[in-house]
């Protein structure tokens, strides 16, 4: 892979500052839904996370031009309005979207936008518009995605790309490469303080080659969390896998190529096979992997072991590692602060990244780019999660994983 030397003389002491942010982020609670309207107090989750004032920088606009959006989904968790589309300066939100009438008039006061649609599948036939923002029920990703491509739409969702159904990557990848528009997955991990600042530093080549890296997302629920036909229930931890696998991909930008993963019966109810329409019986599901640098990779999703919670993860490379803060070779490291926020766009919930995700998506439509998540990225951080539910029903067995990119 090709670096990015990057030579900033205020990257020692950006360095300084992020070693003490970033191991206040690792025990930070960064799950669950927040932000956006109003958000069921039962469900854990991130308050809006404000910017530290010691690392703001100026936003410079890339243009004039504003982005004429759609926003589709404003269930559980809000997400449509929770990046900050509505306030951004080059985004106008031409219209929206929910199945349920109560919510949709919701969104559009919350986006403060006229135009309501009752459908995702109405909503993408308005020429107007030029992009959507998708935060639909995940089995519905694909799905919902491919529809809006097909309408000439560029498009932003939610994680995970797909939902168990590696054949659905697959029709979902061919879509993005022949529409030539915007794909995003909006992984949030990928713009937390300490993922940011360690993607900085492989690029600039501080870590060399990753021998191993760790990433974790525990999420505890003793009772089910709602879900738009209850898809949340039950579902095998490895098949939302994004928070945790981005502690590789979104740093290197490397895929995984083989998998090993064990699971372990859970003792709450609802994750029993019996209980849920997967026939799920894992509540922790623990996954190795083989990168496609060589190294290995330890990638964890649990959703019934009380405690620690959250999304965090560590490297260890031939030049360097990562846990906190970079302790390696590298002496003349980047900028490891994140980018500067639009003004009136907060940073918001998930360590601060749904601003940032929002602002991405935006930026790449602009300068008629690739997003830092895109497709390929997107179903290499997804897929492999699919595989090794697989591979833990076959207590463990080595599976190959497919393989994305342009």
């Amino acid at each position: 892979m090709k670096k990015n030397m990057n030579n900033d003389l205020s990257g020692r002491r950006n360095f300084l500052k992020l070693s003490v942010l970033g191991a206040a982020a690792l025990g930070m609670n960064q799950f669950g839904c927040k932000g956006g309207g109003k958000t069921a107090p039962e469900i854990q989750g991130l308050e809006n996370v404000p910017e530290n004032p010691e690392a703001v920088k100026t936003w410079v606009p890339l243009s004039d031009r504003k982005i004429r959006m759609g926003l589709v989904g404003y269930g559980v968790c809000k997400f449509s309005a929770a990046f900050g589309f509505q306030n951004h300066p080059n985004v106008e939100v031409v219209a929206v979207s929910d199945l349920f009438p109560d919510r949709c008039a919701e969104l559009a006061k919350v986006t403060r936008c006229n135009k309501t649609y009752p459908s995702l599948e109405e909503l993408v036939k308005d020429k107007s518009i030029e992009a959507v923002m998708i935060s639909t029920d995940a089995p519905g990703h694909p799905r919902h995605c491919i529809e809006a491509l097909r309408h000439g739409k560029h498009v932003a969702v939610n994680v995970p790309a797909t939902f168990g159904s590696v054949e659905e990557a697959e029709e979902l990848f061919e879509e993005v490469k022949k529409s030539g528009l915007k794909y995003m997955m909006f992984e949030t991990s990928c713009f937390h303080e300490d993922l940011y600042a360690m993607r900085q530093i492989y690029n600039a080549g501080g870590f060399g080659k990753v021998v191993y890296s760790e990433g974790e997302y525990y999420h505890y629920a003793s009772v089910p969390i709602d879900s738009y036909k209850g898809w949340r229930i039950g579902g095998p931890p490895q098949w939302y896998p994004t928070h945790s696998n981005a502690y590789y991909n979104g740093v290197t930008g490397g895929s995984f190529t083989e998998v090993s993963c064990l699971g372990i019966p859970s003792i709450i109810p609802m994750l029993k096979p019996e209980n849920n329409v997967y026939r799920n019986p894992f509540g922790t599901e623990i996954a190795l992997f083989r990168t496609s640098e060589g190294g290995m990779s330890r990638m964890a999703v649990s959703w019934d072991t009380p405690g620690d919670s959250g999304e965090k993860g560590r490297i260890r490379g031939q030049r360097g590692s990562f846990y906190g803060k970079y302790e390696g070779l590298e002496k003349n490291l980047p900028d490891l602060i994140r980018p500067p926020l639009p003004p009136g766009v907060e940073a918001g919930g998930h360590g601060g990244s749904h601003g940032r995700l929002g602002d991405e998506f935006i930026a790449s439509i602009l300068q008629d780019r690739k997003p830092l998540i895109d497709i390929a990225t997107a179903l290499n951080m997804t897929v492999p999660g699919i595989i090794a539910h697989q591979s833990a029903l076959k207590n463990g067995e080595w599976m190959k994983i497919p393989q994305y990119s342009f």
